[in-house]
């Protein structure tokens, strides 16, 4: 009677796939080392117990240079520390609370008028705007913004500490809920931006792999159809769906929220087609020579997940260090995220956009050409 497992032949069976194994490095690395380092890296950042700044829009002319008289210009001329930017002469004042269990918090208030202090909150720059009428502090903020309500509460704290009065007045908050100020209207832009990302990155670079790796690529050699024309096809269809997804996303929001584009439409449609080639094209770079389908996940991994978490789609990338601000804004997210989301709450147009387009359609014309000259079909 035959016996159902046979150790002998699942042994080796094991051991020839083991080898099998062992003999892709590739697999190995992205399997094994790559999120390895990404623990490392992310488990260094984030338990760290590092200062938190605070960003505040001091409204002018309450506070001034040479004057002392309101509230807030003499509590910082007391307990701020005055620096002033090397770059434009910008007037700011510093206040560091230490903690040592939570660590310290860093309030730098920045004095401006009030549009400005509107566009740095839209950018997500500051969470909160700090005006002074009739002797009374008046904080601005949107209230479903969880980073400026504990930028209130941390504030507020300071200067009630500091004998400011009429700072515990919940008739001093005004909330900011007009469209282009809320936490929704920063988030939206943004979330269309990485959903070009994603699906151009997976749908195009993943799709090619594993049709690499069936050996379908293979069987169109035989055909007169160009490489050029083949990519050119399925990075249009990809546009396409990724049209339609973001118009449904923007319906959504539209109904939901009540979110506005307040720029010109026809730029969103340039910024929107040069980042789609932007990806296209590295889509085609990433995926032109792979056939594993693993080592083509960790190539498409490393890409989208830094921009992920750098580019500022859930969050401002400006709470990052200031020496890695200029490299962020760099990243092709960055650039695109950035056009999508000026023109939706800024008003942006084509001047606005002009730079981050032909750079965005530069990033994938080169990836592309490069892409498609080294091309395999198996």
């Amino acid at each position: 009677m035959n016996s159902i497992i046979k150790p002998r032949q699942l042994g080796l069976l094991i051991s020839a796939h083991a080898k099998e194994l062992m003999r892709e490095p590739g697999v190995l690395f992205w399997g094994i080392i790559f999120p390895i380092l990404m623990a490392l890296g992310l488990g260094i950042a984030f338990t760290k117990k590092a200062d938190m700044t605070v960003n505040i829009a001091v409204i002018e002319p309450r506070l001034s240079e040479n004057s002392n008289t309101t509230l807030i210009g003499s509590f910082l001329t007391v307990n701020g520390e005055k620096i002033i930017s090397p770059k434009d002469s910008a007037v700011s004042f510093r206040i560091v609370t230490e903690n040592e269990k939570l660590g310290n918090t860093i309030y730098s208030f920045h004095k401006m008028d009030w549009e400005q202090g509107m566009i740095d909150l839209k950018r997500g720059k500051i969470s909160i705007l700090v005006d002074e009428k009739n002797g009374q502090i008046y904080y601005h903020f949107d209230p479903r913004n969880p980073d400026a309500q504990l930028t209130y509460l941390k504030l507020s704290g300071i200067l009630k500490e500091g004998v400011i009065i009429g700072t515990e007045s919940r008739e001093n908050i005004e909330p900011l809920t007009v469209t282009g100020s809320r936490y929704i209207d920063f988030f939206i832009p943004g979330m269309i931006a990485m959903g070009i990302m994603m699906s151009t990155m997976w749908g195009i670079s993943y799709r090619l792999i594993e049709m690499r790796s069936q050996k379908l690529l293979r069987r169109m050699v035989a055909t007169p159809m160009k490489k050029s024309h083949f990519l050119i096809a399925l990075i249009s269809v990809r546009t396409m769906m990724n049209f339609i997804e973001s118009f449904l996303l923007f319906l959504f929001a539209y109904l939901v929220f009540d979110i506005r584009i307040q720029g010109d439409v026809s730029a969103l449609i340039l910024i929107f087609i040069a980042g789609n080639f932007a990806f296209a094209g590295i889509s085609v770079f990433v995926s032109c020579h792979t056939a594993k389908t693993e080592i083509g996940n960790g190539l498409i991994n490393i890409i989208v997940m830094p921009m992920m978490v750098l580019s500022g789609i859930f969050f401002s990338y400006h709470n990052f260090p200031e020496w890695v601000i200029p490299v962020i804004q760099k990243l092709p997210l960055t650039m695109l995220a950035d056009g999508i989301r000026s023109i939706f709450i800024e008003g942006a147009g084509y001047h606005e956009v002009a730079i981050p387009f032909m750079v965005l359609m530069l990033i994938g014309l080169v990836f592309f050409s490069v892409g498609l000259k080294i091309f395999k079909w198996h």
